[in-house]
């Protein structure tokens, strides 16, 4: 409930628990594989006993690996399928029913609690669907103006209750700049029981991990072999998951991230330095963050950033190469893919023949090609539907106020 720690940090478990590939239940229940997984989290917690239940509530969507039949060794791990057609889905319905919960029995929180959070495009949307109407929470989303799809801030803003859109006139850094003073000062905290649900909070990165353990239990099942993953990813949360389930000893091979031109986490693992910097705007917007929250995470697994290298592998695409793969994997596939789930294709295609054909290969896909509408459909020369529960949000009104970037302006819509 949290969110961060104290002294302004993310909290990280003290240590990791084992989890052995045998011990698992049927990979095909992914509510089951994710109960299993995460038990050890819950030990003493007035949520262990809900944990099947909160499991069953809230992963009750597919997140289906498609075998692309044209090349073997390559799969696609689909996270698409949830109420706002993102994989942020998961973690935030999670998080939603626990945070029920808990403020149910009462014991940690009282409501009315705020949760903040800051979305770069498809976190706001997911967290506003999972709470909204929900007794006792009110939302704040702030996102980038300018710097979403129109079908994402569509998502951010359509929803009003207990929701409430904001506009930041800035970039994602900004809004997560905010979001991390509001939760730095006692008096903003206490006033308004401030909660988060980006991937700050250890609670909606801990189910994310989850999707990692099915996906490569069943591959692993399956073959025999360890899966390898190459993971879109802008502030770390979904690439940090997979690191996380690797750790506790699911049967995952290599993981490389795929950024776009935000270069922070490519540059650093090349360099040694970590140079956070002021993001530019890319065609995966959802991916433009230029100070990664989880390196904080990845760094304390990881001190050392040669052993690091050792771990994770990582590498940029720029405009140019997600829009030449997106038309190139629909015309070797006809399947339409987002700019997001586009860099990781890119770095697929890059790898050396050996490598791509000497191991397993699971590309994750991030979100669905229909939000991105304005950019897909001009490379593919075709339409793409928006999944059934998209579209009905896109039928909704939306409503959002704008604010300068500074935390004044925040707290003044608080109050």
């Amino acid at each position: 409930m949290a969110g961060t720690a104290p002294d302004g940090g993310l909290f990280v478990p003290e240590t990791l628990p084992a989890r052995s590939p045998g011990s698992f239940p049927d990979a095909a229940d992914f509510s089951a594989v994710a109960a299993h997984l995460l038990a050890p989290f819950f030990t003493g917690s007035s949520l262990a006993v809900e944990l099947d239940a909160i499991c069953r509530e809230a992963l009750d969507f597919p997140v289906p690996v498609r075998c692309l039949e044209t090349d073997p060794a390559l799969g696609v791990l689909e996270l698409f399928h949830g109420p706002t057609a993102a994989f942020k889905d998961v973690g935030a319905r999670f998080l939603a029913a626990c945070m029920r919960r808990i403020l149910a029995c009462g014991q940690l929180m009282r409501p009315p609690v705020t949760i903040l959070v800051a979305t770069s495009g498809d976190t706001g949307g997911a967290v506003a669907a999972a709470f909204h109407r929900q007794p006792g929470i009110r939302v704040v989303v702030l996102f980038p103006e300018g710097r979403v799809s129109a079908r994402q801030q569509h998502q951010l803003t359509c929803w009003g209750d207990n929701i409430l859109s904001l506009a930041v006139r800035g970039e994602f850094d900004d809004c997560q700049r905010l979001v991390k003073a509001c939760f730095a000062d006692p008096e903003i905290t206490g006033i308004h029981q401030l909660c988060s649900a980006n991937s700050i909070n250890v609670g909606r990165l801990l189910p994310q991990a989850a999707y990692y353990a099915r996906a490569s239990l069943e591959h692993f099942r399956r073959t025999g072999r360890k899966p390898s993953f190459i993971i879109p990813t802008g502030n770390l949360g979904n690439g940090f998951a997979c690191v996380w389930a690797r750790r506790m000893g699911l049967p995952i091979g290599r993981i490389l991230l795929a950024t776009n031109a935000n270069t922070t986490i490519p540059d650093f693992l090349a360099t040694g330095s970590w140079l956070p910097r002021t993001s530019v705007p890319t065609l995966a917007s959802a991916m433009d963050v230029g100070d990664p929250s989880n390196m904080e995470r990845l760094r304390k697994l990881y001190p050392e950033t040669s052993q690091l290298r050792d771990e994770v592998g990582a590498a940029a695409v720029d405009d140019s190469g997600i829009r030449s793969t997106i038309a190139d994997e629909y015309a070797r596939h006809q399947l339409p893919w987002c700019p997001h789930t586009a860099t990781a294709f890119h770095l697929y295609r890059q790898l050396p023949e050996s490598e791509r054909r000497g191991q397993d290969w699971i590309v994750v896909a991030t979100a669905h090609a229909a939000k991105f509408d304005e950019i897909v459909e001009p490379l593919l020369g075709c339409t793409v539907e928006p999944p059934a529960e998209l579209a009905a949000l896109l039928d909704l009104p939306a409503s959002f106020r704008t604010i300068s970037p500074d935390i004044q302006a925040l707290v003044a819509c608080l109050d």
